[in-house]
């Protein structure tokens, strides 16, 4: 999300080179990334980055890229307010999930990525103003041209995501394969109105549904387990704060001094560990000293035992 703006080029291609050597394979962008980050951008940048380093090393053949559309803002300075983003009137102003938004959005990303086909490409935030039978007709077309393999939603609400898959099966429209939705270790608060974090209906509902791959954004909540200061007064901890996010983080720590690991490794270790869903973490590393902290977590092997602790923790 950040390569491009708040990380500069150079550090960006220098993950990139290091996430593949490593064995990484799956790269999660968007097209507005990130027209918050200064006046005058239009978004786009992470994916111009991407494409000069495609074309630069040849590795386009070595990944599986996702991005997406409809959640690019129609004028991003006037929703800037004090050089920060007012995402209440930036959702008010979302280009959306219509046809010729679509057909012309993907085009743009194939330009900027710098490639003929996108692996995966998501619908990035719900759009309920937009006919579902619209959104979906386009994105078939769209699959069958060949320019995009598969689709999948992000942002979207569980009885959404069962019309989605409904119309899909009745016309024989390509249906989603992935969702994308803030999943963390730490669990939402009862009651909490949010349509982008995973709740118990939309966990349950994709444990049985199988054909469906949860990947999970803000995974580490913006590394806020490695600092119990830190947490006490992080935005991201509104919506998990209370004693049940006491005692998951009191047993993640003890897990963490068990396997020689920090919480946020141990975080990514255990959503890797899933199987009902399956789980993909999305980390999205500012520096190369935070990308160089999360790859250990890929080599941490969680016991049924410690598996089981840290599931049953909370209040």
């Amino acid at each position: 999300m950040l390569m491009g703006t708040s990380t500069d080029e150079t550090t960006a291609t220098t993950m990139l080179d290091r996430y593949l050597d490593a064995g990484g394979t799956f790269l999660d962008t968007a097209n507005c990334y990130a027209w918050w980050h200064e006046r005058g951008s239009q978004g786009g940048e992470s994916e111009q980055v991407l494409g000069r380093w495609f074309a630069r090393t040849g590795r386009r053949d070595e990944v599986f890229l996702a991005t997406k559309g409809t959640a690019m803002v129609k004028d991003p300075d006037q929703v800037l307010v004090d050089g920060r983003p007012d995402w209440e009137r930036a959702y008010q102003s979302f280009d959306g999930a219509g046809a010729d938004n679509l057909r012309r959005s993907v085009d743009d990303s194939l330009r900027r990525l710098q490639t003929d086909h996108i692996d995966l490409y998501y619908v990035h935030v719900d759009d309920l103003s937009t006919p579902l039978e619209e959104t979906l007709e386009a994105l078939a077309g769209i699959v069958q041209a060949g320019k995009v393999r598969y689709i999948g939603w992000s942002n979207v609400r569980t009885w959404r995501l069962e019309r989605i898959r409904q119309l899909c099966a009745q016309h024989g429209w390509p249906a989603p394969v992935a969702v994308q939705q803030q999943h963390s270790y730490l669990r939402r608060k009862a009651g909490l109105r949010h349509a982008s974090i995973v709740d118990d209906e939309q966990l349950h509902y994709l444990q049985t549904h199988d054909d469906l791959m949860l990947v999970a954004y803000s995974p580490i909540l913006k590394g806020i387990y490695d600092d119990a200061e830190k947490r006490a007064d992080h935005p991201m901890m509104g919506a998990y704060a209370g004693p049940d996010a006491e005692a998951r983080i009191a047993t993640l720590g003890e897990i963490a001094d068990e396997v020689g690991a920090t919480g946020n490794q141990v975080v990514l270790a255990w959503l890797m560990h899933q199987t009902s869903p399956c789980i993909v973490p999305l980390i999205g590393p500012r520096t190369l000293e935070q990308f160089d902290t999360a790859l250990p977590a890929v080599d941490i092997k969680l016991t049924d035992e410690q598996l089981t602790r840290l599931d049953a923790a909370g209040a």
